[in-house]
């Protein structure tokens, strides 16, 4: 059993770090399990959800930005539908994944590298570009013949567009001037978008 010395791991603003970003009293979680009991990538995760939220209670920042669960999540909120104290717990999920991304501490990096393709594909296309994600996920990841066996059935049934369908009505721009937006913030604030 894994003892963990609250003394000399604890960081005491970490819940008011992640309340204040999350938007969420994370203070009223009392650790009932119905979040975890209904999460249906639990099986993936090395912290439960309850532990997720439990471990940001008790200030163990250091376990909670390392966690792989904050990158396996699929963020379907089920948690949040779940939770008897109206804590919106996927909120507090992708807070921590921003955390831990600014904090260059990215426990799965093939998920982040997925994240990152499918938001480049959605910043110039304005909406999703599926060919264009596999391409720009296999780079990153360098598993360049992954799964390259799929795509000519993927083809032939019509699932994979060889050019991309933009959004209607200047969609793209407005997406892209949302996402230069933020690349402004995060510079400003001294953080890796």
């Amino acid at each position: 059993m894994d003892v963990i010395n609250l003394v000399q791991a604890r960081d005491p603003s970490f819940i008011q770090d992640v309340e204040s970003e999350s938007g969420q009293h994370v203070a009223s979680c009392y650790q009932c399990g119905n979040c975890t009991a209904g999460c249906p990538a639990g099986f993936a995760y090395d912290m439960q959800a309850h532990q997720i939220m439990r471990g940001v209670q008790l200030g163990l920042k250091d376990q909670v930005l390392g966690a792989k669960s904050l990158w396996m999540c699929l963020s379907c909120s089920t948690c949040s539908q779940r939770c008897p104290n109206n804590i919106d717990v996927a909120a507090v999920m992708e807070t921590l994944r921003h955390m831990a991304r600014r904090e260059g501490r990215v426990a799965v990096p093939r998920v982040n590298k997925f994240w990152l393709s499918f938001l480049d594909t959605v910043r110039y296309c304005g909406r999703t570009y599926e060919l264009g994600v596999m391409a720009l996920y296999m780079l990153r990841s360098l598993r360049v013949f992954t799964d390259v066996d799929l795509a000519p059935q993927a083809l032939a049934k019509r699932k994979l567009d060889l050019i991309p369908h933009g959004a209607p009505d200047g969609g793209a721009e407005a997406v892209g001037r949302i996402v230069e937006r933020y690349k402004k913030r995060c510079e400003r604030e001294g953080v890796r978008p």
